[in-house]
């Protein structure tokens, strides 16, 4: 016996907004967007959301480029450092050895 939540799908064809083609959006695919807790329809045609992911793994810069450091001078020692925060203006900013020696 059939459940009555995948009669209520239907195949649907949509138009991807990138390339304006028509595609179709299958009540199996629908049912997993529902599952997922999906509640709106995939605007991009299949291809079109692959070669987007590409494009955008690409762009995603490395992890290493991702962190930024800012240089200050430790409050407690007076030697230059770098911190992995932006520091404010009145709060002391300390090396990474003086935080670490302060935090024991």
């Amino acid at each position: 016996m059939e459940s009555s939540s995948s009669s209520a799908y239907e195949d649907k064809q949509l138009v991807c907004k990138e390339c304006n083609r028509e595609f179709v959006f299958t009540a199996t695919e629908q049912q997993e967007y529902a599952a997922q807790g999906r509640r709106h329809p995939p605007g991009r045609c299949p291809s079109c959301l692959s070669a987007r992911r590409v494009r955008l793994r690409r762009e995603e810069p490395e992890k290493d480029e991702q962190r930024r450091s800012f240089p200050v001078t430790c409050a407690k020692c007076g030697l230059p450092a770098e911190v992995p925060f932006r520091p404010r203006p009145g709060r002391p900013a300390l090396c990474r050895e003086c935080y670490l020696a302060e935090r024991r």
